[in-house]
């Protein structure tokens, strides 16, 4: 493992502070440390308010002239500017930093320095524009790493934990450790019972990305607008279980856009912010006490990886937690984790390439079969598995659970996932605004708006056309 000065975190960091002190070098302040000086601020343009560096935070006009003296103005000689009475004429800070220290974006991006000149985020990438600034907001671990040989007792956790499938987590966290300027296309699933170590387990990882690349939701926060912990090396979303038939989907669609790449950018809104682009490197790690009624996977998904613990909480003494979290915190614990996964070999993982399927991810995906999937099947067999049909005509022949289920209004969010499940996705109109088609539930009856679904197995020209047909 390379020696701290050596560590690329530690060159990214020292890059940074090296051009803040160049920065300071040439500013007309002086040099003595305070908590905050005008060094601290780059003027962010989009929104005329001021990032104070240290943190990220935006601070309006009057902070920043609340907190900093007045500036001297100087000539290219450094000499103070006098006005008429031979006084120095001087300006506000804020004023100052609009003119000296602006940049035109902000974003978050590992591997890059906290100024990055002559380039600007564009249409999901990197523009060239020369003179242009983008002030990063990533700040990237400060762990010096320990002594790699003593991280056993984090590894025998997740051994015990996890078993066999410890070795593809601990190749995922060591990614994030090593490369948290490349995307990870798949997330983690950690379930399990509750008090079987599975967020101590991510203590250590927590520690090795830095603290603040660390960040925890709730299924309901990703649901939610805002969604600043985007910017996060590791994601993790606690105890997702099942919100309700609707959601369940929603939130496996609504993940798939962040949980892997592309898209290659990503809009972050905070609030009280405008949204501004950043880079779609976040890992997701999703923790679940529920496997029949936790996450929903389909048998075709290539985006998680599933390590499931039959353990529970009486396999663990007490002294087993205090013996790990006093290694942790009082011998250096987090200190050899971060070293372990530094000088681990993942040449032969490849980020892109989809997850091993455990036992444990079929059990997810089986659970999610309902026994509404088999009987839709078997109507669509009826209809003798037409390229294109309707609800509407599935419903002419269904019966019994399964009619009352397609004609519960409260299941129609559902339909579309359970046909997907036989092999039938949505075509959209496209000479329609609203994507639907006008088709008669019978031969000469009148014409309603519906979706129309077609074969996956058809290609998109061939749907339309299906569509069209019927």
């Amino acid at each position: 493992m390379p020696p701290p000065s050596q560590n690329p975190n530690v060159a990214h960091l020292r890059q940074a502070r090296q051009q803040h002190r160049a920065s300071s070098q040439a500013s007309p302040q002086s040099a003595p440390q305070l908590a905050v000086s005008l060094n601290d601020f780059f003027a962010y343009m989009v929104e005329h308010n001021y990032i104070y560096a240290p943190t990220g935070d935006l601070w309006p006009t009057a902070s920043v002239n609340a907190r900093i003296a007045p500036v001297v103005l100087r000539d290219n000689h450094g000499n103070p500017v006098l006005d008429a009475n031979g006084d120095p004429v001087k300006i506000k800070a804020a004023a100052w930093l609009d003119q000296n220290q602006p940049v035109e974006q902000m974003t978050w991006v590992p591997g890059e320095p906290m100024l990055i000149r002559d380039r600007l985020v564009h249409k999901g990438g990197w523009k060239r524009h020369s003179g242009a600034t983008v002030f990063n907001l990533y700040c990237p671990p400060l762990i010096a790493p320990g002594n790699a040989a003593e991280a056993q007792i984090w590894l025998d956790h997740i051994d015990k934990v996890f078993g066999s499938d410890g070795e593809h987590l601990i190749k995922w966290l060591a990614h994030r450790r090593q490369r948290p300027h490349e995307k990870v296309n798949h997330a983690l699933v950690l379930g399990g019972a509750q008090g079987i170590g599975k967020d101590a387990m991510m203590e250590g990882a927590r520690h090795a990305v830095g603290a603040w690349n660390f960040q925890e939701v709730s299924p309901q926060q990703i649901m939610g607008r805002f969604n600043d912990w985007l910017k996060s090396v590791i994601l993790r979303v606690n105890e997702a279980r099942d919100l309700g038939e609707v959601n369940r989907y929603s939130f496996y669609d609504h993940t798939k856009s962040f949980i892997a790449s592309p898209p290659e950018t990503l809009s972050c809104d905070e609030k009280n912010t405008k949204a501004y682009p950043i880079f779609n490197r976040c890992g997701v790690v999703i923790t679940t006490n529920h496997k029949a009624d936790g996450i929903f996977l389909p048998s075709d998904d290539r985006r998680h990886f599933v390590a499931w613990s039959n353990l529970t909480r009486a396999d663990f003494v007490d002294s087993y937690w205090d013996r790990l979290w006093k290694w942790y915190v009082s011998s250096g614990g987090y200190r050899h984790v971060a070293a372990y996964l530094d000088e681990l070999d993942i040449s032969k993982f490849d980020p892109k390439a989809p997850p091993p399927q455990t036992a444990a991810f079929w059990d997810i995906v089986d659970s999610n079969r309902a026994p509404e999937e088999g009987e839709l099947k078997d109507v669509i067999e009826d209809l003798n598995d037409p390229d294109a049909l309707t609800l509407a005509k599935i419903l002419t022949v269904s019966t019994g659970p399964l009619d009352d289920f397609l004609r519960d209004r409260r299941n129609r969010r559902a339909i579309p996932h359970r046909l997907e499940q036989c092999g039938y996705v949505p075509v959209r109109n496209p000479s329609a605004v609203d994507g639907l088609w006008k088709v008669a539930a019978m031969i000469g009856g009148p014409k309603t708006r519906q979706v129309i679904y077609a074969k996956a197995t058809l290609s998109p020209r061939d749907r339309i056309a299906a569509a069209a047909a019927l």
